[in-house]
Parts: structure tokens; C-alpha cells; sequence
């Protein structure tokens, strides 16, 4: 009698969809870009709106707080068009050469299962610059920036809710098989609002906060395995990551290396 071919299980995370920012996200943003992007941003506001420097940046730090993006700011109060602004602002010299990684993350990014795309509030030519400049563009199924976030005539960055179940649809995945990869809180509470899974970036957000006195130690780099109920499987992280909102059970941690 011949033996009945037994299949391998299929990972719990084969199914997962991960949706991850790029700015302080997957590499070192503090550094140089946003930087740079204030520079040229407050002076697009400048030049669109009429007005000096200092009020420039007090327009650009305010629209970014009301709406979540200096753009949509523009948009709404002063007819700024978003393709112009989104190229004027961008050009960003230099970009490849201050990029900068964790190559805890990306060995951690490059083992795990699933669908992995890019959903980013900056213009697709810097993403993919971005990306390409890490030598990380090939891991990724797909990137979705800030062109491809309208809704019926208006532009919905994150963290619009609307926009993420859009997103959802776009992708044929349920909300919950999708988690969110993001450094910005306010996002990830947008996500868990349509029912997506999140895990909350930290390592360069808390490296600028403190004004780089804070490092991870390397005896630290591992993955954490997170149980998480909604994903009906572990959630992969690094140690620096904190779940936010998430109903975790447990803890465990894994080696990075296999």
C-alpha cells in the first residue's frame, strides 16, 4: 500500500499581509530627510503663500498637526496643487549617500513570510529612490504612496481610516490579516479602528527623540515573537518594538540568525 503524501503545515504567517511605512520606519528618516524636507517644504510655503520664513515654518509645523500632512494644509487654504508640491519638495540632493538601515531589521524583514508592501505619505519617485538606495525594493510585493491615497477627488494620506480599508479591498485581504509596521501612533490607531493588527517601530524615532543617547544594545538583537489573537499566529519584531493596543498573550524571543 502506498503512503499517503503528508503536507508540510502552512506558516500563519503565509496568509498575513504587511503593510509597512518607510520614514523612520525601515531606515534612519532623522538623519537627513526630514531634515531637509522642513527646509524645502517651509520654503514652498513661503514662496505659494506669500509669506516670510518664520511663518512659513509656524504654516508647515500647524497644517502638519490639524490635518497630518502639510500638504492637505496647502490644498484646502491656498489651491496648492499636490503633484507640484509633492516634486518641488522632493528633490532632496544627496538622498542615497545619508540613507541608513538597521541590519537587525532588514535580516528580520527579509526572513519573514507573507506579503510585504510599502504604504508612505511621500511621492512614489522618493520611495522608490529610498528603497533602491537600501537595496531593499526587491523584498517588497508592492508600493502604495501618496498619489495612489485619493478617494472619490480628495487626497486621504494616513491615517485615514477610509483610505485604509480602501487599501484593504485594493489588496483582496480582510482588515484582519493586515498589520501595520509604522513608527507614528496616530496611524496605527487609525489601523486597529478598521481592525488591522499594528506593531510600533521605535529604534530611530526614540534615537532622535533623545538625541541619539539611546542605542539597543547588540546582545538584543533578536526577534520577538508576539502571540496575537487577531492574526491567529505570532506577529515577527524586533526588540525595539512596542504593540500597541494589541491583545498580546505572550513573549518569547527567538535568535535573528536561523
Amino acid at each position: 500500500m502506498r503512503r499517503a503524501r503528508t503536507q508540510a503545515p502552512r506558516s500563519h504567517h503565509a496568509d498575513t499581509v504587511w503593510l509597512f511605512d518607510l520614514d523612520n520606519t525601515l531606515h534612519d528618516a532623522g538623519a537627513y530627510v526630514f531634515g531637509a524636507l522642513n527646509v524645502s517644504m517651509s520654503a514652498y510655503v513661503a514662496q505659494a503663500v506669500g509669506v516670510d520664513k518664520a511663518r512659513a515654518d509656524e504654516l508647515r509645523r500647524h497644517y502638519w498637526r490639524l490635518y497630518g500632512a502639510t500638504l492637505l494644509g496647502l490644498m484646502r487654504h491656498h489651491g496648492v496643487k499636490p503633484a507640484h508640491f509633492l516634486h518641488e519638495t522632493h528633490h532632496l540632493p544627496g538622498l542615497e549617500a545619508s540613507l541608513s538601515a538597521h541590519a537587525h531589521d532588514v535580516a528580520a524583514l527579509r526572513r519573514l513570510p507573507g506579503r510585504k508592501v510599502i504604504v508612505t505619505n511621500a511621492p512614489l519617485a522618493y520611495a522608490r529612490r529610498v528603497l533602491v538606495g537600501l537595496g531593499l525594493l526587491g523584498l517588497f510585493d508592492g508600493v502604495i504612496s501618496i498619489e495612489q491615497m485619493t478617494m472619490f477627488g480628495h487626497l486621504r494620506p494616513k491615517p485615514d481610516a477610509r483610505m485604509l480599508r480602501a487599501l484593504a479591498v485594493k489588496l483582496k485581504v480582510p482588515p484582519r490579516r493586515c498589520v501595520l509596521v509604522e513608527d507614528t501612533l496616530v496611524h496605527q490607531k487609525a489601523a486597529r479602528r478598521v481592525g488591522m493588527a499594528t506593531v510600533w517601530m521605535q529604534r530611530w524615532t526614540r534615537q532622535h527623540a533623545w538625541a541619539g543617547s539611546w542605542r539597543l544594545p547588540t546582545s538584543q538583537a533578536q526577534l520577538r515573537v508576539c502571540q496575537n489573537p487577531a492574526l491567529a499566529g505570532p506577529v515577527l519584531a524586533a526588540p525595539h518594538v512596542c504593540h500597541a493596543a494589541a491583545p498580546l498573550a505572550r513573549f518569547t524571543t527567538l535568535p535573528l540568525t536561523s
